[in-house]
C-alpha cells in the first residue's frame, strides 16, 4: 500500500478546508484523534489479554508436568 507524499496530504487538508471550513477543522482533528486514541487502546487491551489467556495456558502446562513428574516419584 502505497503511502500518500507530502503533495497528497496538502491536497486533501485543502479538500478537508473547502468542504468544513476552517472553523470546523480543530473539531474535526479533536474527533479524529480521539479516535485514533480509542483504536489503539482496544487494540492494546486486546493484545495484553491474548497474551494473558497464552500466559495461563503456559502456566497450566508447566504445573501438570510437575504434578505428573510428583505422581511418578511416589
Amino acid at each position: 500500500m502505497p503511502v500518500p507524499g507530502p503533495m497528497e496530504l496538502i491536497l486533501l487538508l485543502v479538500i478537508v478546508l473547502i468542504i468544513f471550513g476552517p472553523g470546523k477543522l480543530p473539531d474535526i482533528g479533536n474527533a479524529v484523534g480521539k479516535g485514533i486514541r480509542e483504536f489503539r487502546k482496544a487494540s492494546s487491551d486486546l493484545e495484553d489479554s491474548v497474551r494473558g489467556d497464552t500466559k495461563r495456558t503456559d502456566d497450566a502446562k508447566t504445573a501438570d508436568a510437575a504434578a505428573d513428574s510428583t505422581d511418578r516419584t511416589h
